[in-house]
């Protein structure tokens, strides 16, 4: 049995009999979606059929191929990490006309970021968001990953540094069904990781170790990571280390500055 991801959480799926009538009493599900809703799947049977053996051409084959994207898509947006709180933190519900032109060029840096995903990922371009408490930052760094899911296929997860740390520690635990070079793989593997609230941990050698591994492992993958912080770029770089910063940094890496007065509440 595959071990259980410790960041991307599957959908809850309940299970229940129902009557077909092509194949009598099937056993069918109805499952989770990310907006919170929960989709019924009907009969298991004829959707296999048409997927598998009906014609492109008919109807059936259309729908059931289009039911079967849209599960792949929820099951990525389902196990992003982003929390029922930030599920609806799209650019569009992302308000500038508090921050003015500071908070509309941070929009603008992060929409561009996703529209230029196809090369950020090849090149392993990442992207720092950093500054004042209450201006957002989570709020775009979800509305990034729901976008590269959306618009690009790809398999985005967003964590809190705490919770990267956390699990960390989990795999010292004598029963752990995990190492830590399992969790290190595991976050070496997604297309884009976003952490977030990097700087509020206390920051001992152990917690910056961390984090330093998880950044410098997928700089030597090329892979793109975000990091989001409360701290301005200079102490940023005292806390993670000018090294992991410089990782971020190279290829092109932009650092988006939040430095507006605070606007919780507001967006």
């Amino acid at each position: 049995m595959a071990r259980t991801s410790n960041f991307c959480r599957q959908p809850h799926v309940r299970f229940f009999d129902l009557e077909c009538s092509l194949h009598g009493s099937v056993s069918s599900s109805e499952i989770e979606q990310f907006d919170g809703s929960v989709l019924p799947r009907g009969c298991k049977h004829c959707h296999w059929e048409a997927l598998h053996t009906a014609p492109k051409s008919t109807e059936a084959h259309v729908l059931a191929s289009g039911r079967k994207k849209a599960e792949d898509l929820n099951k990525l947006l389902v196990g992003s990490g982003i929390s029922p709180r930030f599920s609806g933190c799209t650019f569009d519900t992302y308000r500038t006309a508090e921050g003015g032109a500071a908070m509309a060029k941070a929009l603008g840096a992060c929409k561009d970021y996703v529209a230029q995903f196809t090369d950020n990922y090849a090149a392993g371009r990442s992207l720092v968001l950093s500054g004042n408490i209450g201006n957002g930052k989570t709020h775009l760094a979800c509305a990034m990953v729901q976008a590269v899911i959306r618009e690009h296929g790809a398999q985005s997860v967003i964590a809190t540094a705490a919770e990267i740390i956390r699990v960390f520690k989990g795999a010292m635990d004598r029963s752990a069904e995990y190492s830590d070079r399992d969790v290190l793989d595991e976050l070496s593997s997604f297309d884009l990781l976003v952490i977030d609230e990097v700087g509020a941990q206390s920051g001992s050698a152990y917690e910056l170790g961390v984090l330093h591994e998880v950044i410098d492992r997928r700089y030597q993958l090329v892979l793109p990571t975000v990091v989001v912080s409360n701290l301005v770029t200079v102490d940023l770089a005292r806390y993670i280390g000018d090294r992991a910063l410089d990782r971020l940094r190279q290829g092109g890496g932009q650092a988006i500055g939040f430095n507006w007065a605070s606007a919780r509440g507001a967006v």
